[in-house]
């Protein structure tokens, strides 16, 4: 039987000052093993053949070169951020300026992130026709917006716009959508809005629909990422009024509702902001299911721990208005959800012309349905 040598073996022949040269030329040799031995300066002897019996190659014969670029040594791991930083003061002002920005690489990329989040939106039922919009800041005064009557499943990048914080377009040949003022009422308020994204999930504006704000204190993931879910009262669509309304709630809440409308959240960019809709779009639905369990008894997050939520959102940069709270005042709920009594055949007799006992049923369903909006 073949002699076989560990990295241990071989670092003992080294300290007692044996030559590796007898080191039989058939020993099996492990792979550290031969590291130890190479580290040594020495040529490992030849491996056994055809005795069905060798060693395993060395980690230098196992993997292959690195490809050219590539470090060494692995990394610091990092967290890649999407945000985009513009030099202040320095905005292009002549028509040629702006469009050789509007065209310029980087910017080019932006507006392919702007097609490939419309087309999430899209896919996931979050717009509808032609509805929605999305902006994304690129200067001190200039936003790039989504433009009117396309749908964002048919985004291409050259559909994109450019305007001022005032509304006024500056190039692309798309006329803008003409809710972008709200989204710029937003970023004139927060300069951390950086992206705005406007849809209409179906859960989500159920509850704008019904003029109810979710419950809090109910799922982590959206306390964290887009904290409390609030209203803005209806203004029209597009108007100042609107756009004021949604500002002056919108700036400190990153995930709103618009009242028998749609939804609005915002972001350090375009993919930031596409998650929160996907957090409050989530939370919702989760919310409405859970609602339909346990007698529609919904488990809380306990205050205690909400106060470690908090801690999170600002380790990551997002304050949350609830800071400071009363202990009655963080957790709060106007939802209340509603209650379907079924009838089984059971209690009905098709067979008979008059039931004796309807009008205690009917009295027994009223009073569960007012108990219940009580």
């Amino acid at each position: 039987m073949k002699k076989v040598f560990t990295e241990r073996d071989i670092q003992q022949m080294l300290r007692s000052g044996m030559s590796l040269d007898t080191i039989p030329a058939g020993a099996v040799l492990t792979p550290s093993a031969r590291d130890a031995i190479r580290a040594a300066g020495k040529q490992a002897p030849a491996y056994a053949s055809g005795q069905g019996i060798k060693s395993a190659p060395s980690a230098a014969d196992r993997f292959p070169p690195l490809p050219p670029g590539v470090p060494t040594v692995p990394p610091e791991p990092i967290v890649p951020s999407f945000e985009y930083h513009w030099p202040a003061g320095q905005d292009p002002q002549t028509p040629e300026e702006i469009q050789r920005f509007f065209y310029s690489p980087e910017i080019q990329k932006l507006k392919e992130a702007i097609v490939h989040v419309g087309h999430k939106m899209w896919m996931r039922n979050m717009v509808d026709g032609n509805g929605g919009n999305i902006t994304v800041r690129v200067g001190d005064n200039l936003v790039l917006c989504t433009p009117t009557l396309r749908s964002k499943g048919e985004l291409v990048a050259d559909d994109i716009a450019l305007v001022d914080l005032d509304g006024n377009q500056k190039a692309g040949w798309r006329k803008r959508t003409s809710e972008a003022n709200t989204h710029l009422a937003i970023m004139k308020l927060q300069p951390k809005a950086k992206s705005v994204i406007h849809g209409h999930p179906p859960y989500s504006t159920a509850y704008a629909v019904a003029g109810i704000e979710p419950p809090t204190c109910l799922c982590s993931e959206a306390e964290i990422f887009t904290g409390p879910i609030r209203l803005v009262p209806y203004q029209t669509p597009g108007s100042p009024e609107n756009a004021s309304a949604v500002a002056e709630i919108g700036k400190d809440n990153p995930a709103i509702l618009l009242a028998n409308h749609g939804v609005m959240t915002w972001g350090t960019d375009v993919e930031d902001a596409y998650w929160k809709l996907e957090n409050m779009e989530t939370a919702c639905q989760t919310v409405w299911v859970a609602s339909q369990l346990n007698g529609g008894k919904l488990q809380r997050i306990p205050s205690d721990k909400m106060q470690d939520i908090f801690d999170i959102r600002r380790s990551i940069g997002m304050e949350d208005p609830r800071e400071g709270m009363k202990e009655c005042e963080l957790c709060h709920d106007d939802f209340r959800p509603g209650t379907f009594t079924a009838i089984s055949p059971a209690m009905v007799d098709d067979s008979a012309d008059f039931v004796p006992d309807a009008e205690a049923l009917v009295k027994r369903i009223t009073d569960e349905i007012m108990a219940a909006k009580k």
